[in-house]
Parts: structure tokens; sequence; C-alpha cells
């Protein structure tokens, strides 16, 4: 991820004004597209695959045990996954890459051309026949240079993955999100309790940056600027809040707000709606 610009941080802070009505909804951006998210934006992250697995029944938020599950044996040139297998197997593979820095998105267990190329990578690096499908060699080789995921590696809380995060957020109650990885952690005492993407702001209509606290929670609350659907709204600026968007969900970083953390995942952000207290810190940075 590349950091905004000095100059542009600058130009964003000096157009932030404090919205005098509370409220806030999404307008077009601009074709942006999903790519810089690391994924699709109308899929679930957590959406399970076609196939049951050994950790259906765990928290997609994260999980203590191993989870994961071998191929049957097989022959050291057999393949066993390739470009077009969906599988659970397939993603613990991603989940494992993921592990070793080759493979940058939440496991899908679909094996597509980024798979391919994160599998190539690897068999470069362990000095095996680059050819972008698995097989026993290369299954064997990945098993001994990874551990066995977790229930949160293999369905992590996020589509974009979490950056460290800032010192403000590592203590108490707080929501700290990241204007760099695109992300929100409601963390209690520096861990994390819960993850989801969020989106921010257009260039006109800047999401603030500093510490806050929530003022108020709204569970159902419609905007009294734009008239728009505001669910589990948290508000901590002024009219800003963090809240659940449909059009977040439905178009992903196509589009963007007028100043609030638009949240996509509803189940996961009502989960935490229950926890946040009013009062708690907010933190936006990058």
């Amino acid at each position: 991820m590349h950091r905004t610009s000095v100059i542009r941080r600058s130009v964003l802070a000096a157009a932030a004004v404090a919205l005098a009505a509370t409220g806030c909804t999404a307008q077009a951006v601009g074709a942006a597209g999903d790519s810089a998210a690391g994924g699709p934006s109308s899929a679930s992250p957590s959406s399970p695959a076609a196939s049951a697995s050994p950790s259906s029944g765990a928290s997609a938020a994260g999980g203590a045990g191993p989870t994961g599950s071998a191929p049957a044996p097989a022959a050291s040139g057999e393949v066993l996954m390739a470009e077009g297998t969906e599988t659970e197997q397939v993603r613990e593979l991603q989940a494992r890459l993921r592990q070793l820095g080759h493979f940058h998105r939440s496991p899908t267990a679909f094996y597509g051309s980024m798979t391919a190329k994160a599998v190539s990578a690897f068999q470069e690096k362990q000095g095996l026949t680059a050819t972008g499908e698995v097989d026993g060699a290369t299954w064997e080789s990945l098993t001994a240079a990874s551990r066995t995921p977790t229930a949160g590696e293999l369905r992590p809380p996020t589509t974009n993955e979490l950056d460290k995060p800032d010192a403000r957020c590592m203590t108490g109650r707080v929501l700290c999100i990241s204007k760099e990885s695109r992300t929100l952690a409601w963390m209690i005492d520096g861990k994390v309790v819960s993850a989801m993407d969020v989106r921010f702001g257009s260039e006109n209509t800047p999401t603030r940056e500093g510490t806050f606290k929530v003022d108020r929670k709204e569970r159902e609350w419609k905007s009294t600027l734009y008239h728009t659907s505001m669910p589990y709204s948290m508000f901590f600026s002024g009219g800003q809040a963090v809240h659940y968007s449909a059009d977040f969900k439905a178009r992903g970083y196509n589009g963007g707000s007028h100043g609030c953390v638009n949240v996509r995942d509803m189940d996961r952000l009502a989960s935490v709606f229950g926890q946040v207290k009013v009062g708690d810190k907010v933190v936006v940075h990058w």
C-alpha cells in the first residue's frame, strides 16, 4: 500500500469542515475498483466455500486450534490443485502461502490466476519447477515450510490486511481506524477483538483524522442531510460516524461517503455495536 503524499493530506485536512447536522452517505468517486482493496467488494470475506470444512463451525474472527486438512497422499508429480480447482484444500493452500508472504488476499478456496502466481513464486524460491500447479512435491515442501492454519487464517475477518495498530490504540477500549489499510479494528487493551473493511469520505468531504470519543450510538438512523439509512451508527466527530453502508457492500471502493466511516459487513458491525460504549475512544489514522 502506498501512503498518500504529504501535500494531498494537507489539502484533505484543509477541506475538512464540521458538519452542522448529523449524517453522511455514499457518493460516487469514480472507477477506483476493488483491486485496490485486495478483493471483490460484494463478497463477504467470511463466506463459506461450497464444500464443507473442518473449521466451518469456528469463529470467523479467529480461532486457536489447527483446522486444515492435508490432501490424500499422492505421487510426487501428481497434480493435486490447479487453476479452476475450488476446495477447502485450496483455502488451506492460500492460507499457508499467505503465511509465507506469497499470497496477499483472504483465502477464497478458489484457485485462480493469483493463486497460480503465488504458487509459482513459492516453487521458484524452493528450487522447484515453477508450474503454478500444486503437485505432491510442492505440497510437501509447502507444509514443511508453514504451519497448519488457524480458523482465523482460513477465514480472516477482513479482505484488507490489518496494519500495525497506531500507538494510541494500544490501551483501553478503542475503535482503531486505519486509512492506509482501510480497516477498522475493535481493540481492548491492545488486542484485536474484531476487524472489518471500511471506506472513507471523498476528497471533498474527507473523514477527519485524530483521536475522538464515541459520543452517541444509534441502532437505526437516517441522515438528516442526505436522507439515507445509517444502521448501527456510532458518532465520534460531529456528523461523522462509523455505520453500515449498503452502498459499500454493493459497489465497494467505487464509491465513498460524505465523511463517515462505512462498513460493509453488517453482522460483524452489529456485534461490535453491541460491545462499544459511549465514551470509548476512536482513533482515525494513516
